[in-house]
């Protein structure tokens, strides 16, 4: 009768047999890779190489969203919001806002895009992509300020009232420190600043776009009379900055001119204007037949200018503006060719 043998034990695990590491010949048996969901679903094509998924993006009802009270801009310009509107219709919002939500009232507050949350309203839509981010007051003003003062999108004023906003949640700090947390150089800043010190008509240019922050410069210092007539002036002529700069010196050398009435002090400074062409006119006269026509184009474009500015339209019967409308629309292209080629560089043909 043969010798029973013991039950053999069962077969030992990888791990007993070779340790930690499992061998098979001379090479270690890999682990089996662990997925996560996330990475079953994940975009593994090319085009998904060097990108990230955002998974704050959202489309937010835009009853949900309300502008930021604190925002820098004051003022929208319609016929441009209208413009957008038009591209939102036709292309639908290219680029997503960014707002954070305020859990109080159950609101998402815009951080930057308020001109495309309008422009979408305009165009009908009932939501809009957004991202959302939580950021603190102050650094929140901070990037609308970036946002707008970098692209200079906003007009001067609205910039400067957003700068005076910071240096309060920034508890006062001094200007220097303002200018550095925007990126402005000092010397801008306070170009900025002085804007709010001009006359209310002149800020309601300046508001409006039809003056600039650098136009506005060489008014700093006149009487507010002188400032207005002057500002006037230059929405209305679409004066160049050297002749502004011009105008501003004869005010201060003639300080009584601001004392005449508006319209005789705009009158004044009309002549003075008128005074400059023909002495530029004059002074490169060499008696050349080319400086010779030119003085004739000056005093004929003078002449029309004046008859316009003489003459109702609404005095005008049906016939007569009916001619009058022919004629400006052969004049038009002549009159947009001859400013596209004196704004060229010289020895240039537009």
């Amino acid at each position: 009768m043969s010798e029973a043998r013991p039950l053999q034990d069962p077969a030992p695990s990888l791990r007993q047999i070779h340790g930690d590491q499992a061998t098979t010949g001379s090479q270690p048996l890999r682990r089996r890779r662990r997925f996560t969901v996330d990475a079953l679903f994940a975009d593994t094509s090319p085009r998904a190489v060097g990108t990230r998924e955002l998974a704050t993006a959202k489309e937010i009802r835009l009853d949900r969203i309300e502008p930021d009270p604190d925002q820098p801009r004051r003022s929208f310009d319609e016929e441009r919001l209208e413009e957008l509107a038009a591209s939102i219709r036709l292309e639908g919002v290219l680029q997503p806002i960014a707002v954070r939500y305020d859990a109080e009232r159950d609101r998402y507050v815009i951080i930057h895009g308020e001109r495309r949350w309008r422009a979408a309203q305009l165009a009908g839509l009932e939501s809009i992509p957004a991202i959302v981010r939580e950021v603190g007051d102050e650094q929140r003003l901070i990037q609308q300020l970036m946002e707008n003062i970098l692209r200079e999108d906003l007009n001067a004023l609205d910039r400067a009232a957003a700068l005076r906003r910071l240096k309060r949640q920034m508890g006062d700090a001094p200007w220097e420190q303002v200018a550095e947390a925007v990126g402005i150089k000092r010397s801008r800043l306070f170009q900025l600043l002085s804007t709010e010190k001009l006359p209310e008509p002149v800020q309601a240019e300046i508001r409006a776009g039809r003056l600039s922050e650098k136009q506005s410069r060489p008014l700093h210092g006149l009487p507010e009379r002188a400032q207005a007539a002057l500002a006037e002036l230059i929405v209305e002529e679409g004066l160049e900055q050297r002749e502004i700069e011009r105008l501003a010196r004869a005010l201060r050398a003639a300080p009584e001119l601001a004392q005449l009435p508006a319209e005789a002090l705009r009158a004044r400074l009309r002549e003075l204007t008128r005074a400059a062409v023909s002495r530029a006119v004059t002074s490169s006269r060499r008696g050349s037949r080319r400086v010779s026509r030119a003085s004739e184009l000056v005093t004929a474009l003078e002449r029309l200018r004046q008859l316009l500015e003489g003459i109702d339209p609404g005095s005008l019967d049906a016939a007569e503006r009916q001619v009058i409308a022919e004629a400006m629309q052969r004049l038009a292209p002549v009159l947009r060719r001859w400013q596209q080629s004196t704004h060229a560089a010289p020895g240039t043909r537009a």
